[in-house]
């Protein structure tokens, strides 16, 4: 008689937050540092913002108050999310013999089926999440409102009107973004850029050279299409950062420490199952179940630019 395998694996809580760690925090917004991250809300939790006028007023003998302070606040509250998936084991059982017994290019190799299971579905709520961060509208399933949403919705938010990007008007297109910079944050540390893919295409293809961008005929460094690397960009000295989960020709000025990405990775509600059918219906199935939160969220909208 065959032997028969049973990978029934249950985390809960704390443990669970391990897994759901690899899952939510490996998108290339959060991975690459563009967010401020904070893993322990439970709940919610509430970002004062706090600005006053000028502060520095003629000196007299009395005590006079110089400044008006106004206090304000955004709600960072993560929203529950679920994966119900059902799948074949038959469809993975190859592969995962495959990297157990060495055979396989990867650099950390699953300690069991459910692990590599569980890591397969991981990278599948990695890239939602991160699309969900910029673009997520939580009327949808399976989203929460992104930064682009919260950003649309916000009246102090800076807007500048969006174009079809190509290479021959890249250049203007995050030049009107740059020009609408608040002067308080311009030249500040963590100051990005955020574009979508084709933005970023676009303005390495600008900088070979070879269009009507302006641009030497051989572009930077006289290398022509090929200058690029995947090294760092920048523009008028603020850095562009990737952002994978944007839409197209849809771009974001703001600072990292404005932009918070929310989750509970200690909570008790997380959870993730692995559940074997064999034992309960004699199917190949495998079922797997993920429960966790996740949210986003920006303080002071003056202080962001929104292209779009």
């Amino acid at each position: 008689m065959p032997t028969s395998t049973s990978i029934t694996t249950s985390y809960a809580g704390e443990f669970a937050g391990q897994y759901i760690s690899a899952a939510l925090l490996s998108g290339s917004t959060i991975e690459n540092g563009g967010i401020t991250v904070k893993p322990n809300v439970k709940f919610k939790e509430v970002i004062k913002t706090l600005s006053t006028d000028a502060l520095v007023k003629d000196a007299t003998c009395d005590f006079t108050a110089t400044s008006t302070l106004t206090l304000d606040e955004k709600i960072l509250q993560p929203e529950y999310q679920q994966v119900n998936l059902q799948l074949c084991k038959s469809d993975f059982q190859n592969d995962w013999e495959a990297i157990s017994m060495g055979y396989s290019a990867f650099d950390s190799l699953p300690t069991s089926f459910s692990d590599f299971l569980i890591s397969h579905v991981a990278a599948k709520v990695a890239q939602k999440t991160e699309q969900n961060i910029w673009g997520g509208v939580t009327a949808n399933a399976g989203e929460f409102d992104g930064l682009t949403t919260l950003a649309l919705a916000d009246g102090t938010v800076n807007d500048v009107a969006a174009a079809t990007v190509t290479a021959g008007n890249v250049i203007d297109e995050l030049g009107k973004i740059v020009d609408a910079i608040p002067s308080a944050i311009y030249g500040s540390e963590d100051l990005n850029i955020y574009v979508s893919q084709n933005i970023a295409r676009a303005y390495v293809r600008a900088l070979g050279g070879f269009g009507t961008s302006g641009l030497g005929a051989n572009g930077t460094n006289a290398m022509g299409t090929q200058w690029w690397n995947n090294g760092s960009l920048s523009f008028d000295g603020v850095k562009i950062f990737v952002a994978n989960g944007l839409g197209a020709n849809t771009a974001m000025a703001a600072e990292k420490s404005n932009l918070f990405f929310g989750t509970g990775l200690l909570s008790d509600h997380n959870e993730v199952k692995v559940i074997d059918m064999a034992d309960i219906d004699g199917s190949q199935n495998v079922r797997i179940v993920m429960r966790f939160t996740a949210g986003v969220q920006f303080g002071i909208g003056s202080d962001i630019v929104l292209y779009s």
